[in-house]
């Protein structure tokens, strides 16, 4: 079954690669437009879902220079793109000395629906679930599951600890319980299915054109950037054996480093900020 990308997943991928200007200068509709219409969406498509991005608090809209319309990233967009960028594009080697975050929350009855988004989020930031009410990830989710849970307000419902796991099971055992391995070994199978013939490509025609480069970098950076989040980041020795993790996270890091520069020479005058993690 082909890769969905949907439209809005996209446009945040071209902000995350591309759109951090040191002014936060805004973006023009029409250029996005343009470069959306490169990944082959619509007009209407573009504009509909700004205006969802927009209503979430993370786009703004603003005149640019020349007076175009124009939507920038909130302070909130900026902070959630930082925090993405060390796990897309830094994420350091885990070590089981290191410990673990537990996230242990209480959500009174009538608050319940906030219940559901507590779980989701932590779910969503690579957490599993050792218990009901308790959740674990790898120490180094730390800073960002803070950064998270402030921005969405749901920091009161929650108390966070730093730890080491003491038993009964066998950590590698345990960890079999609280996360979907796999199930996440499996999405590092699909993109190395994708995207490793296009990194072959890339190898034998390196110089291909600036807009080739820009499609296939936004595709495979909206693939990878879900990857970092399914995955926890477990250390080695946790891992099953042939776990797909390492091979998938260096066919992306190929794909960066060659495509990145090259795909800005056609995004230009979007706008682009050195930062950790470029190649």
């Amino acid at each position: 079954m082909a890769e969905q990308h949907t439209p809005r997943s996209l446009i945040v991928s071209l902000y995350g690669a591309y759109g951090r200007t040191p002014d936060n200068a805004p973006a023009p509709v029409a250029e996005l437009i343009r470069l959306m219409g490169a990944l082959g969406v619509d007009a209407p498509s573009v504009r509909s879902s700004v205006s969802r991005l927009k209503r979430r608090g993370l786009l703004v809209p603003g005149r640019t220079a020349g007076g175009a319309a124009g939507y920038a990233l909130s302070e909130d967009a900026r902070q959630l793109l930082d925090d993405g960028d060390r796990r897309i594009y830094t994420r350091d080697e885990p070590r089981l000395a290191d410990g673990w975050v537990l996230a242990v929350f209480s959500v009174p009855e009538t608050e319940r629906h906030k219940r559901h988004l507590l779980r989701s989020r932590l779910a969503r930031l690579g957490f599993g679930s050792a218990a009901p009410g308790v959740w674990i990830a790898p120490a180094a989710l730390y800073e960002e599951t803070r950064h998270t849970l402030e921005r969405l307000h749901l920091d009161p419902y929650v108390d966070l600890f730093r730890g080491r796991h003491l038993g009964f099971a066998a950590t590698a055992e345990a960890v079999g319980r609280w996360w979907d391995l796999a199930a996440v070994a499996k999405q590092h199978e699909e993109f190395l299915d994708r995207h490793g013939p296009v990194l072959r490509h890339w190898r034998k025609a390196p110089d291909g054109p600036a807009e080739e480069a820009y499609r296939d970098y936004l595709f495979a950076l909206d693939s990878w950037r879900r990857l970092p989040y399914a995955d926890p980041g477990l250390p080695q020795e946790l891992l099953p054996a042939g776990w797909p993790g390492g091979p998938a996270s260096e066919v992306f890091a190929e794909l960066h480093a060659r495509l990145r520069d090259l795909g800005a020479q056609f995004v230009r005058p979007f706008g682009t900020e050195d930062r950790p993690g470029r190649g």
